[in-house]
């Protein structure tokens, strides 16, 4: 039979069952799609939702910390500034968060009477340093800790005001309880009450600027504390003595003296009470460095027939002569206390755009978080103030906000520190910016590179990215103990990995972006699982540069060929592709509240706003050229725009207003500063030529002028009229302070101009090479001439440092080879008698190496740890900097071999200058490879309880 006739028509009931199917289809598709329509709609919701109770938890912060700040300033109407000098008392706190150190005595008798004695003062509100770190904790109700099942996270509540003898007792009996619980033995009073009376600091660093005293607590985490910590606060017994004030604050003073009578450093023990200190801040403040181990230089000896000591830097004997005031008194075995003054980090200038991405970000207190050297800045642009968090001991790479909002995780690379100085990542409260947790030290090999807390669970997840030869990406448990734990890890990729996130719907997703890929890596089991991203026929970027999420989930990439790619929501496919979206690399992408997508070109340094449906939209703005391009967008207030950019300034915009600097900085190693003689300003120069002038009481620039060459050093006229500028290149220039205008240039040679100093009197200019010599030149009044007198030579190695006279007499130099050298600069001859001029009167003290600035150097120093000093107008006090990112600050003189100084950090790489400020009131510093300038104000008796 013929096949043809075995084929039927098909029925008409047959026709009407596949329409029928197919409507039915349409149907379905049509009520899922509006499903997912009406679930994204509820998402959205939920967002906002969070947004409002986030903005009325920022408020309720602010409400706290006025009323704390308005009980401080009534409770200080009621109570004396002074307290009886001898007494024990605890470190008391001001709203600004910061704790006064003072020295302690303790003396023979019954110590319990000294703290019955101190708790006295009833109106006093005051915690013992034991309890520092957990006072946030057990001053709070039980019964008033309200958590969220997710975020970790709490309203704030106000606490009752606690009176001294209870927190005492509290204090020792909470920690008398948790050194049973960790196996320590509670010491002994009697054994550790002294014979003699012993003069004992203690020594910590916080953070600057808490928005909540102690006894309020804004979340319900416990900060760290070690039990070494506590333990070594019971044994020393070294409650500091403190003027009586009500203002309840939370930190301390970063002072590294713990000294006691029988000598430097005391006692072995004494060692390790100072090194076992973990508060979640600076610990390599309160250690002494490698090569640093104590104060003091070895070998040191004393000729008090001559009249000279006599030391050694690096094997080269030093001979330094004693004033003849001096001589009798002079004993090597004195000990120079650490100063009253204090310094307090007041001022971070600069930002990290330059390499690092996804750091900057609108918190709901109002201020924008980023990070420069060791610092987290917490910038309020409206109301021009700043806070920070000093937790890091080297550069901070990236930052990261939790779900709620209040916690921050940052991670940083590796430092000097041998343990605080490995890479690992900080979790601490962005209101009272006390530590929480301190993730993976001893883990993490190189540096962490991107960070980013899971969403879609509330924020109990954090991922990072090791920047290792294998890249590693691990997930930690945060909130389990004190350092977290690490669920898994894996090798991401051989190839760069700059970005990673959590997909804020689905929980198990986390994506990395990098060098040749995107990747999409699925959580399951505690095991990771990786798919890349398939380009298909599309061109393969080099670098995927940054992702995003839309609000259907959808994930969105950026590349730097300049395309934008969207991937499909659970794939590892592209749903749709925007080529050539900018000129050059897209650097960051941002989606908005409303769906519309912001994306930042690194080339053309524009900004495009995308519709939901990744439209054009017609709007643009352009990131002015002197401020580089585009590195990352945060969204900011209402329709406002934070953009960071890639010469490490942040703006602030919109597409319909024109785009504003509210942060600036430089962009190459920094060396050169000056302060102005007579006004509240200073002047910094670095190596991308650049030379600015800032105001230290506005904190802004006052003018910016590109000197085309790298700038090496610096000085200003006597009478601020002109600002002498040395090059990398040999050629100096007298610039006119107001117009910029170049009056004078000239070359000395082909190395660069170390050092650049005027006469006391303005007529002589000073110039001190790379090439071993002294060049002096004779200015007219104006500083439109200046004629060269002769070259001091007599050197072996480049100039680091001079002085002058005050009667512009002599010059003082060192070396780079650790010399000491005096001159004559109306001959231009060595003085070869230095003993002549031993009762001499400098003008300033910028010499490392000299009688004045002995106390300086530590044991073992290679004659390269201390890198510059500077004395205060007033003569009272010397600041330096050194190798190891850290400001100290001495008495002046600082003539004894063992001098101590009080250490501040926040610098992460070496620090290349520091100056006064004309009335001494702030002192400037300048980090070199790190770009930052740090403003620090003097604090004293006088302006303490005012700050």
């Amino acid at each position: 039979m013929d096949v043809r006739q075995l084929e039927q028509p098909m029925s008409p009931v047959s026709s009407a069952d596949t329409g029928l199917c197919s409507a039915s289809d349409e149907m379905l598709e049509h009520e899922n799609e509006a499903l997912k329509e009406r679930v994204h709609g509820l998402e959205r919701k939920v967002h906002e939702q969070n947004d409002e109770i986030l903005c009325l938890r920022a408020t309720l912060a602010d409400v706290l910390r006025r009323l704390n700040s308005l009980e401080s300033f009534t409770s200080k109407g009621r109570e004396s500034p002074s307290g009886a000098r001898g007494r024990r008392a605890s470190p008391l706190r001001d709203r600004e968060g910061i704790s006064h150190p003072s020295t302690v005595f303790e003396e023979k008798g019954d110590a319990s009477s000294l703290i019955d004695d101190s708790s006295k003062n009833d109106e006093s509100r005051v915690t013992s340093p034991s309890q520092t770190e957990t006072l946030s904790e057990g001053s709070c109700d039980s019964s008033n800790r309200e958590r969220t099942s997710t975020g970790g996270s709490r309203i704030p509540t106000r606490t009752p005001v606690l009176h001294s003898s209870s927190i005492l007792r509290e204090s020792r009996t909470r920690l008398n309880s948790q050194d049973v619980r960790n196996g320590e033995p509670t010491p002994d009073r009697k054994s550790r009450r002294p014979h003699s009376t012993i003069i004992t600091k203690r020594s910590s660093h916080q953070s600057t600027g808490s928005l909540f005293d102690n006894d309020n607590c804004p979340i319900h985490y416990k900060p760290i504390t070690s039990p070494k910590k506590q333990m070594s606060s019971l044994s020393s017994r070294a409650y500091d003595f403190q003027s009586p004030t009500s203002a309840s604050m939370h930190k301390r003073w970063s002072s590294s003296s713990d000294f006691s009578a029988q000598g430097i450093m005391g006692s072995s023990n004494s060692l390790k009470r100072l090194g076992s200190t973990n508060s979640g801040s600076l610990t390599n403040l309160t250690k002494w460095s490698s090569g640093m181990q104590k104060p003091g230089l070895r070998d040191a000896s004393f000729n008090e027939e001559d009249g000279y000591i006599k030391f050694y830097l690096r094997g080269r004997p030093i001979v330094l002569y004693v004033p003849s005031h001096l001589i009798e008194s002079y004993s090597l075995s004195t000990v120079t206390p650490g100063p009253q003054s204090r310094l307090k980090l007041e001022w971070a200038y600069g930002y990290r755009g330059k390499d690092c991405r996804s750091n900057l970000y609108l918190l709901p207190t109002g201020e924008i978080v980023y990070f420069i050297a060791a610092v987290v800045v917490l910038y309020n642009v409206e109301e021009q103030t700043q806070r920070h968090y000093l937790g890091h001991t080297d550069d901070v790479k990236c930052l990261c906000i939790h779900p709620n909002k209040l916690l921050i995780a940052t991670g940083q690379t590796a430092g000097h520190d041998k343990m605080e100085g490995k890479p690992h990542i900080r979790i601490w409260n962005s209101v009272s910016l006390s530590t929480l947790h301190v993730l993976g030290l001893g883990e993490f090999e190189r540096s962490i590179t991107a960070i980013s807390f899971s969403k879609a669970d509330g924020g109990g997840l954090l991922a990072a990215i090791d920047e290792a030869n294998d890249h590693v990406l691990s997930l930690w448990e945060w909130q389990k103990g004190e350092t977290g734990h690490k669920i898994t890890e894996t090798k991401c990729s051989a190839d760069t990995v700059i970005g990673v996130d959590f997909h804020p719907m689905d929980r198990h997703t986390v994506v990395t972006c990098g060098k040749n890929h995107i990747a999409f890596w699925n959580i399951e089991g505690g095991t990771l699982s990786r798919r890349l991203g398939i380009f298909e026929s599309r061109d393969k970027p080099k670098y995927v540069t940054c992702i995003a999420f839309a609000d259907n989930g959808d994930v969105i990439s950026g590349d730097s060929n300049g395309n934008i790619l969207v991937w499909g929501r659970g794939t590892n496919t592209i749903l749709k592709s925007i080529k050539n979206a900018h000129e050059g690399a897209v650097f960051s992408l941002l989606v908005l509240k409303d769906g519309h997508v912001v994306s930042g070109g690194g080339k053309d340094g524009q900004l495009t706003l995308w519709d939901p449906s990744y439209r054009r939209t017609g709007y643009t703005a352009e990131v002015p050229e002197q401020y580089g391009n585009c590195r990352t967008i945060a969204e900011g207030k209402g329709s406002q725009l934070l953009v960071g950019t890639t010469k490490n300034a942040i703006l602030a915009g919109s597409f319909e207003l024109p785009f504003s600097v509210i942060m600036s900085g430089h962009i190459e190693e920094l060396w050169a500063l000056v302060s102005h003689p007579t006004e509240p300003q200073f002047v910094t120069g670095a190596f991308d030529g650049t030379i600015t002038m800032w105001d230290s009481m506005s904190k802004t620039v006052v003018w910016t002028l590109d000197n085309g060459e790298p700038v090496q050093s610096l000085d200003i006229s006597p009478d601020g009229s002109s600002v002498a500028v040395g090059t990398t290149t040999g050629k100096w220039q007298l610039l006119d302070m107001y117009t910029r205008e170049e009056l004078v240039q000239h070359t000395d040679g082909s190395e660069p101009i170390q050092v650049i100093r005027f006469s006391p009197d303005g007529k002589t200019l000073a110039i001190g090479s790379r090439d071993n010599h002294i060049y002096l030149y004779q200015l007219n009044d104006d500083y439109k001439k200046a004629n060269r007198v002769g070259r001091c030579t007599g050197h072996s190695s480049f100039i680091t440092q001079l002085d002058w006279s005050e009667d512009g007499s002599a010059i003082r130099s060192n070396s780079g080879d650790h010399d000491v050298l005096f001159w004559n600069p109306n001959t231009c001859r060595q003085i070869l008698q230095p003993s002549q001029l031993k009762d001499v009167q400098w003008a300033t003290d910028t010499c490392r190496i000299s009688f004045n600035s002995v106390g300086i150097w530590p044991e073992g120093a290679d004659g390269t740890d201390i890198n510059n000093c500077a004395r205060s107008h007033d003569g009272s006090l010397l600041v330096t900097g050194d190798d190891f990112g850290t400001v100290r600050l001495y008495q002046f003189p600082a003539s004894n071999i063992k001098s101590i100084g009080h250490i501040y950090g926040g610098h992460s790489s070496h620090v290349t200058n520091v100056a006064f400020m004309h009335e001494d009131n702030r002192v400037i510093s300048i980090g070199g490879k790190d770009m930052s300038v740090l403003q620090w104000k003097v604090l004293n008796q006088k302006n303490r309880f005012d700050d």
